[in-house]
């Protein structure tokens, strides 16, 4: 975490800062690591700052180095009395070629406004990344009508939102205190505990600090420490909740049981919170819950998880429904539901004539016959046709996430060879791809520009750019010579890039000739000019959004790689080109 605060220097202060500085590493005598390399130990700086420092006494993170152990750089002045800005995040701005300051300069509320849009929207992989990598970069919050702890909640919301378990561990890892800790980690908690696992949970409770005063995170360490046979460090902490009015009659009665201090728990089962409900299922002889549609969603996952959850042939339509709501929610296991279907007894003219007797039922009797009836079909036109009503039925009772994998499983084993003409499409439509998008091999056509060797400079690591720049001239005379050459959208795209990096371009090929017919919407432009390059990216992840970045058409491809030019944003440049500009086979 990085404490900046802001300040005016002077000659003084760089005297005493240096002397001071300079003892330090001598004190301790270690090897000095970049403050940025995420290998090395988490370390704690303080550097402050003055809301009007000027460019010249800008700080470059990049060149900070600090000893192994903490301790903090601070750069002040005594006159100044400013409050100290708290830097949270997970990734240098350097890093995605952004900035600290890439929000200051944007209001607060169109920030916003474009936030609440981008939710609304189901983000593909590529706009999802350069979400992430923004919205997680160290820097500045917006000066006005958004607080840092508005940010910051906004951020931590969306993780938790999107279930994204990886980052959410991630950022605790490289976060030591920020407002909104404790919510990250009964997150975490919960999430093991939900998933049944719960000596990964227990290590999640080692983000729990003597700062954290949260009753739940504490009562669920206790609970870890009994887990793990520290019964002594169990029963100090267990003691200390109770000396400070911070635990309860039922949480007393749990763990005083657990502790070996108590004979018999109460057999009372608390379904308040995944904790308490959690305590009831290890404590309870011959537990037993039923739950219903108004059960914590976790604790439905609990109870799939722990496999104390076991249903059996019903009429009571009321019960197979909540259990069919429940997998639709994703909180019950969705193949139950299909073993269930398959126990609905029917007689054999029910299933012979299964096509027509299905619009006699309703419900989950309906989806059961027609389930039984696939399951016996060995004409595949008729499989097709049955399984496609299957998930009408689902629709119409708005369940449709329940069948959604469970048919494209059965799509995918079908032999492609087998499948009629007339179903050929709608079967692609609904079989799930596994989001493994392998690029093929580069073919490189030196006849058309965009695919010559000259993309080499975006496809490759480390690109010899002499002989990309001998690439281009001699990829330009073959083009040359060929009169009937036609400049495509995709062509100008990558001679402005490379003129932007600083290839010089042929003084006959006016650029802006060809570009005359495109255009960049002003107030993207805007952006770049006044340095909003935070809400810049936003835009782009908004107009990106749900599309594969290969899929956007040549205009809309073409101002984005114009604006990131300008921005000198060459990283997400890059990955942008070398997905769309070669030939892949």
């Amino acid at each position: 975490m990085l404490l900046i605060k802001s300040l005016n220097l002077n000659s003084k202060f760089f005297l005493t800062f240096f002397l001071a500085f300079s003892f330090c590493f001598s004190a301790t005598g270690e090897e000095a690591v970049d403050i940025w390399n995420e290998k090395k130990d988490k370390t704690e700086e303080k550097i402050l700052r003055k809301n009007n420092i000027s460019q010249e006494t800008r700080i470059d993170f990049s060149k900070i180095e600090v000893g192994e152990k903490k301790q903090e750089i601070k750069i002040s002045d005594n006159e100044n009395t400013d409050p100290e800005i708290k830097l949270v995040g997970l990734y240098e701005p350097q890093k995605n070629d952004l900035n600290l300051d890439m929000w200051s300069s944007t209001d607060g509320d169109i920030i916003k406004d474009t936030l609440a849009r981008i939710d609304k929207i189901k983000l593909s992989k590529f706009s999802e990344e350069i979400f992430v990598n923004t919205i997680l970069t160290y820097s500045y919050p917006p000066k006005n009508k958004f607080s840092q702890d508005e940010f910051l909640k906004l951020k931590l919301n969306w993780l938790i939102k999107n279930n994204k378990i990886n980052l959410i561990e991630n950022f605790l890892n490289n976060n030591s205190q920020f407002s909104g800790k404790s919510k990250l980690i009964k997150y975490l908690v919960d999430f093991y505990i939900a998933s049944a696992d719960i000596s990964e949970g227990c290590k999640k409770a080692n983000f729990i600090n003597k700062e954290i005063k949260d009753n739940y995170l504490e009562k669920f360490r206790i609970y870890c420490l009994i887990l793990d046979k520290k019964q002594e460090e169990a029963q100090l902490n267990f003691d200390l909740l109770r000396e400070e009015g911070r635990s309860d009659k039922f949480f007393n009665d749990k763990i005083l049981f657990l502790l070996g201090m108590k004979e018999k728990a109460n057999k009372k089962i608390l379904d308040n919170n995944l904790l308490n409900f959690y305590l009831s299922s290890v404590t309870v002889e011959d537990f037993k819950y039923d739950p219903t549609k108004k059960t914590n969603k976790n604790i439905w996952k609990y109870l799939n998880a722990s496999n104390l959850i076991s249903i059996n042939y019903t009429e009571d339509k009321e019960t197979m429904k909540k259990y069919e709501i429940a997998a639709n929610e994703g909180t019950f296991d969705q193949d139950k539901i299909f073993e269930f279907y398959k126990a609905v007894p029917f007689h054999v003219n029910q299933l012979i004539n299964a096509d027509t007797v299905y619009k006699s039922l309703n419900g989950y009797e309906s989806r059961s016959l027609i389930y039984q009836k696939i399951l016996l079909s060995d004409n595949t036109e008729n499989k097709l046709n049955l399984l496609f009503l299957l998930k009408d039925l689902f629709e119409k009772d708005k369940l449709t996430n329940v069948y959604t994998k469970h048919l494209s499983d059965i799509l995918k084993k079908m032999d492609p060879k087998d499948i009629p003409d007339n179903f050929v499409k709608i079967v692609k439509r609904n079989i799930i791809s596994e989001d493994v998008s392998v690029l093929g091999k580069i073919k490189y056509d030196d006849k058309v520009l965009h695919r010559s060797k000259v993309i080499k400079i975006f496809t490759e690591k480390n690109p010899n750019k002499k002989k990309i720049k001998k690439d281009f001239s001699n990829v330009y005379k073959k083009i040359k010579r060929n009169k009937k050459y036609f400049f495509s959208i995709k062509d100008v795209i990558l001679l402005e890039t490379l003129s932007s990096d600083g290839l010089e371009i042929p003084k006959e090929l006016d650029i802006n000739k060809l570009s005359e017919n495109l255009t960049i919407p002003t107030n993207i432009n805007l952006l770049v000019k006044n340095n909003e390059i935070g809400l810049l990216m936003l835009k782009l992840v908004e107009i990106i959004g749900s599309d594969d970045i290969q899929n956007l058409d040549p205009e809309t491809l073409y101002f984005i790689v114009n604006i990131l030019n300008k921005a000198k944003i060459k990283k997400v440049r890059n990955q942008i080109l070398n997905l769309t500009l070669p030939l892949r086979v």
